[in-house]
């Protein structure tokens, strides 16, 4: 067995949590592993006036990560799955996803308690072109800004004035011990999650078996189970954080998964939607059947129209 682990790993304080959560679980299960952890500034972390639509994508926040664990310089590296585009790249795999958080997304705000509160034009702030097509297809009167940074960066934004609202992870501010910042809840239906969303994951090297044995009691397969029905959405969609869509699975009855997703325009105007349900054994079909389903009721035109800009 290996006596030392390297986790590659961003420099934000949530990044951080998240790596210090895999290195104790690591060194309960294995007394004596040794766990380090390499912080790495990536090039989401730096171009902060900018939304990540214009400059690349979510897969900003993970591709430096990525070429350590393939330069060997790193043994795994720790993720929120829903920063993780559809495909690993070529000799890297997710070796392991946790149990999940809490998926939804949080209304956080100083003055108005809930969504159905705020008045008119209000300034509410997210970085996701996911949540503001949802969030203008049931509220048009709102005013939707870019909001980039970490969790903490965002909150002061808010706590400084520039916005009414800002629309964050739930699973984020609760690792972080946040979860006091909650205004409220906004439900799984009314704001469709992130493929992974609440999910943590961890990748690793392909043919490094040894590391992929030792990550094996981390994994948790119910997860896993819906995690490939969202993915295999993800894919089909060509979805990264320029596509305005979500999916959510959920074990359902026996051996079964519930899967719920969207499309949407980025003004929120058209919004294609769709709920099923099937064989855990069928994830990945469940998944990119509710893609082909939802492309050819009008999404499809929507993400060629996208492409164009």
């Amino acid at each position: 067995m290996k006596n030392k682990i390297t986790i590659a790993t961003r420099e934000s304080l949530l990044a951080l949590w998240q790596a210090h959560y895999v290195e104790n679980c690591l060194k309960e299960q294995y007394p004596g592993l040794s766990v380090e952890l390499l912080p790495v500034t990536t090039k989401g972390d730096q171009i902060l006036d900018r939304p990540l639509v214009e400059i690349g994508g979510k897969g900003l926040f993970i591709k430096e990560l990525e070429v350590i664990l393939l330069e060997k310089k790193a043994d795994i590296a720790v993720h929120s799955l829903k920063d993780m585009t559809a495909k690993c790249p070529d000799g890297l795999t997710i070796a392991a996803v946790t149990k999940r958080e809490d998926p939804r997304d949080a209304f956080v705000s100083n003055t108005f308690k809930s969504l159905d509160e705020l008045p008119r034009g209000a300034r509410v702030g997210t970085s996701s072109l996911r949540r503001q097509a949802q969030l203008l297809h049931w509220r048009p009167d709102l005013t939707i800004r870019s909001l980039r940074g970490n969790v903490q960066t965002r909150l002061r934004h808010l706590d400084e004035g520039d916005f009414d609202a800002v629309i964050l992870a739930a699973a984020g501010l609760k690792r972080l011990g946040l979860g006091d910042r909650i205004t409220s809840y906004i439900s799984t239906e009314d704001s469709i999650p992130a493929a992974g969303q609440g999910v943590m994951a961890v990748e690793a090297r392909s043919d490094d078996r040894e590391t992929l044995d030792l990550l094996s009691f981390l994994h948790d397969e119910k997860v896993a189970s819906c995690i490939r029905a969202e993915r295999s959405f993800l894919a089909r969609v060509g979805g990264d954080c320029k596509v305005p869509a979500g999916i959510y699975a959920v074990p359902g009855g026996k051996d079964r998964i519930q899967v719920e997703a969207f499309i949407a325009s980025p003004d929120g105007k058209k919004l294609y939607r769709g709920k099923t349900e099937g064989s855990i054994a069928k994830a990945e079909d469940l998944g990119s059947d509710m893609a082909g389903r939802l492309l050819d009721e009008g999404g499809r035109d929507i993400l060629e129209k996208l492409q164009k800009i």
